[in-house]
């Protein structure tokens, strides 16, 4: 069976080899030839094209009611809005802010925020240098009291002059530098609290008696 299979096509590439007159690497105006022709000409249905057969004149069918794509199943609310199921913004962060966590923060803070907020978060990125456009500070007091699920809406969905970034920066990065930014705040309140107290300036003296 297998040697007659081997007789077949040997005699199908010898017929090929002298039909074509050429060896392979050879160029010839002739059509190509198809040993096995079926797949180019099968009937097939091809994306985003009109169909005579299904009633509403699309071949592409609908998913069946209630699919979820894959990785669309967002069953975890807090991680996926910032809000918990009492609809309120979570206080921390839904994961786990270890080093990697941060390390990654950084990395995306870097691509994302840094542009606007500087590396410090001080608002003093390209926007406030080059054209002076205000920009918040994560340093600011209001911000300090935000909730973590807050500064991810913000995130998600923009505020004022900062567009929304639920698209290009996926929830997880979103996590990643809300870890990145608190960090920053951490930082700046610890060297605050470490700073030496100013000194007192010298009481000023008593005016001089004219009398």
């Amino acid at each position: 069976m297998i040697a007659g299979r081997a007789r077949v096509l040997g005699a199908l590439a010898l017929a090929s080899l002298v039909a074509g007159g050429c060896a392979r690497g050879c160029t010839s105006g002739r059509p190509p030839i198809h040993l096995n022709p079926s797949m180019d000409d099968q009937p097939k249905v091809r994306a985003q094209t009109a169909s005579t057969f299904f009633y509403d004149g699309a071949s592409m069918r609908q998913p069946v009611p209630g699919t979820v794509a894959i990785g669309g199943l967002k069953e975890d609310a807090a991680f996926f809005t910032g809000k918990g199921a009492d609809g309120a913004f979570v206080a921390t962060i839904p994961v786990t802010a270890d080093e990697a966590l941060l390390e990654r923060g950084r990395q995306r803070y870097v691509i994302y925020c840094q542009p606007c907020h500087d590396a410090r978060g001080d608002g003093k990125g390209i926007l406030f240098t080059r054209g002076n456009v205000p920009t918040a500070t994560f340093h600011q007091e209001k911000v300090l009291k935000y909730p973590d699920g807050q500064i991810f809406d913000v995130i998600t969905n923009g505020m004022g002059l900062m567009p929304a970034y639920r698209w290009p920066i996926p929830p997880s990065d979103r996590w990643a530098i809300i870890a990145h930014v608190r960090e920053l705040q951490r930082d700046r309140l610890a060297r605050a609290a470490a700073a030496p107290a100013p000194e007192a300036p010298p009481p000023a003296p008593a005016p001089a008696d004219t009398k």
